[in-house]
């Protein structure tokens, strides 16, 4: 059914006067004479019974009328939702962030909530590789991860940010005044780590590999403090991405930055490539923006 035809004959109907309708219209009155037959012939019956000046419905007519009021106004609805989705005033966005990331992602969620009040967030956690799964089998849009994500999920990646990785343990593990550790120092050095569902454990075991290193891991888990917390009591050295090393402040923990190589905690966006809403780009586009702006703000522990 013709939705102009449709608009036509109820505007015709409402004001009960073909030239009335022609005026608000702003159409010429054989216009809407036209458009009132077409839709005569496409409902096959007659809708409108000329009584001089007046108008009268038939039984067809005033169906068509009645369900044609409801249709135009959920044609408006939808036209106004659909600019309003452009103009980001609606809309839900689910993002899938692992939780060694989400506290990355507080000033990203401050500052979209003030530029976009009206969408609607919804923070999905979960590891990086699950989330990887989540966003390749399209149940979420979005997600962060830890490079490198699994290349056979042949996902799209956009880097947002990168930090060295540093290595903590409990005061006097490291000669005084050290600033650095080699990764071959790792080797048969006692680690407490994260557990292997997270992208940074599966970072940090490539690197491992790549470079012939075989470090003891003596206990795992999914919380960075409780490994912080493991590494204070003399357990064994964390390896931690360098914001969370700003998170820490204590006298009874040493910190040194990892080199040769220096490993990069490098936290990206993935999606499937092609269409993204205009939600989802907005926050990306926000999201590259503060991460380039700068590290998260914090006491950071002495370095040994």
């Amino acid at each position: 059914m013709d939705i102009r035809a449709l608009r036509y004959f109820t505007e015709t109907v409402r004001l009960n006067s073909f030239s009335r309708a022609a005026d608000a219209l702003h159409v010429t009155q054989s216009t809407v004479s036209k458009m009132v037959r077409q839709l005569e012939d496409e409902v096959d019956a007659p809708l409108l019974i000329r009584d001089g000046r007046r108008l009268q419905l038939t039984d067809t007519g005033r169906v068509v009328y009645e369900q044609g009021q409801q249709i135009l106004a959920s044609m408006q609805r939808l036209d106004a939702e659909v600019r309003d989705t452009k103009a980001l005033r609606q809309g839900r966005l689910e993002i899938g962030i692992p939780p060694m990331i989400n506290i990355l992602c507080t000033p990203v969620l401050k500052a979209f909530r003030e530029r976009h009040p009206d969408i609607a967030i919804v923070l999905k956690e979960d590891t990086g590789p699950q989330i990887e799964q989540r966003v390749a089998s399209g149940e979420l849009e979005i997600g962060m991860t830890v490079l490198p994500a699994d290349p056979e999920l042949e996902l799209q990646t956009m880097p947002v940010a990168r930090y060295p990785m540093w290595v903590v343990a409990q005061a006097g593990s490291f000669q005084k005044n050290r600033a650095t550790l080699r990764c071959a120092q790792l080797d048969g050095l006692p680690l407490v780590m994260l557990n292997n569902e997270f992208g940074l454990t599966r970072s940090l075991r490539g690197v491992f590999r790549e470079h012939g290193i075989h470090p003891e891991i003596v206990a795992q888990s999914a919380q960075w403090d409780w490994l912080v917390a493991m590494a204070l009591a003399g357990m064994g050295a964390a390896l931690l991405p360098e914001p969370f090393i700003h998170r820490l402040a204590t006298d009874q923990l040493q910190a040194v930055r990892l080199v040769e190589p220096e490993v990069q905690w490098q936290v990206a966006y993935v999606t499937r490539g092609g269409y993204l809403s205009h939600a989802a780009r907005a926050w990306m586009a926000l999201s590259s923006e503060l991460f380039a702006g700068g590290r998260p703000a914090g006491r950071t522990v002495k370095s040994a």
